[in-house]
């Protein structure tokens, strides 16, 4: 939302766009980075080693990037499943589900069309897991367009139910035979991602070995493809629109149920190519809780990306750096436990989500005066 005032000049003076998108955000992280060192400083530990730790593991070698960039793609995928029901006003909380039931799409394409080569395996595998987070995310989206039921509720229902879907299929229908762990047998090579060094390697660069694969560029492609769909189209604006005030999208001619039912279905689609990263890029076999939480932290990125792609690819940057710095921070300092590593997480939640607008009306009035005394410096314009 922009804030506004009428400057003596008679032109509105707003708060500049960046200050919203960018300098509130820098603010929160800044303040949870400063609380998170406090922390640090509590246990007995020296912060700045904590973050030389942190950055040096997340981007100070190649391995670590890989990591880094790894994680970020299903944070990606995630975040931008979230942004997408956001901006329809849905507050979609299903895509671990979703992502879940997408993987399965994924692996069930690269178990039974293994005899196909791998430029016809890739299209299927990215069709099922959209097929499948769309289909898992469309019931809840069905239920609240047309019957009033609460998508916060249905989804989180969903959840479960993949869960349970999931564990009855591995260990009843596709498990291989003669073992006793609920997966599947390993994927034959042509119907695996090729991993970034091997990509690499092809054109005679050499990059050390990391989870990090192809589906990283089709993050990319993903964030690009919503931000067209979202303001330069006539669908995303009419799902923006029924965001903002379904009324007034009900007087304008616009169905509220159809974009809603929409804005589900692609944001369960982009939560399924989860799958694609986590069971044809790195797992290679469809097995249990290979989601491990990213569709809930795809909540944080996209409130810290302002439901835009772009701040959702920083956001999910941020978050992988937690994630594969603190490990590297968790080892190099071991007072520093992974539950601390999940408390500096939380912390950056918490400012950047929750306590979002604790400094945003002050921010704002001070840009509100700046631009006022521009204005008031300014000729009147002529009538």
């Amino acid at each position: 939302m922009t804030v506004s005032a009428t400057s003596y000049a008679g032109r509105p003076a707003t708060v500049p766009r960046w200050v919203s998108i960018g300098l509130i955000p820098l603010i929160n992280l800044a303040l949870a980075f400063l609380v998170s060192g406090l922390v640090v400083i509590a246990i007995g530990e020296n912060p700045l080693d904590a973050v030389r730790f942190l950055i040096y593991g997340a981007f100070g070698y190649e391995a670590a990037i890989g990591y880094t960039l790894y994680y970020a793609t299903n944070f990606i995928f995630t975040g931008l499943a979230v942004a997408v029901a956001f901006h329809c006003g849905l507050f979609n909380i299903g895509g671990e589900g979703q992502a879940y039931i997408g993987g399965l799409g994924v692996g069930l394409v690269c178990l039974y069309f293994d005899f196909l080569p791998f430029w016809a395996i890739l299209p299927l595998a990215i069709a099922a897991g959209a097929l499948f987070g769309a289909a898992w995310a469309f019931i809840p989206g069905y239920l609240q367009a047309k019957r009033g039921s609460h998508v916060v509720i249905t989804t989180i229902m969903f959840n479960f139910i993949a869960a349970s879907l999931m564990v009855y299929l591995l260990v009843n229908v596709l498990i291989q035979p003669g073992q006793m762990s609920p997966e599947t047998r390993q994927f034959l090579p042509n119907a695996r991602l090729p991993a970034m060094h091997e990509i690499l390697a092809w054109f005679g660069i050499k990059f050390a070995r990391s989870p990090l694969n192809l589906s990283f560029f089709w993050a990319l492609i993903c964030s690009i493809l919503v931000w067209a769909f979202i303001w330069r189209t006539r669908w995303g604006y009419e799902l923006r629109t029924v965001g903002e005030n379904p009324r007034a999208a009900v007087y304008g001619g616009i169905s509220p149920s159809r974009s809603i039912i929409l804005a589900m279905l692609i944001s369960g689609a982009l939560a399924g190519f989860v799958g694609l990263n986590e069971i044809m890029g790195v797992q290679q076999r469809i097995l249990l809780n290979f989601v491990a939480g990213y569709g809930f932290v795809g909540i944080a990125v996209a409130l810290m990306g302002r439901n835009h792609p772009v701040g959702i690819l920083l956001a999910s940057l941020l978050f992988g750096m937690l994630y594969q710095g603190g490990s590297e921070l968790a080892f190099e300092m071991p007072t520093i436990t992974r539950e601390m590593i999940v408390v500096i997480q939380g912390l950056v939640i918490l400012f950047a989500g929750a306590l979002e607008n604790m400094f945003r009306p002050a921010i704002e009035r001070f840009f509100l005066r700046r631009a006022e005394a521009a204005g008031s410096r300014r000729p009147a314009p002529a009538e």
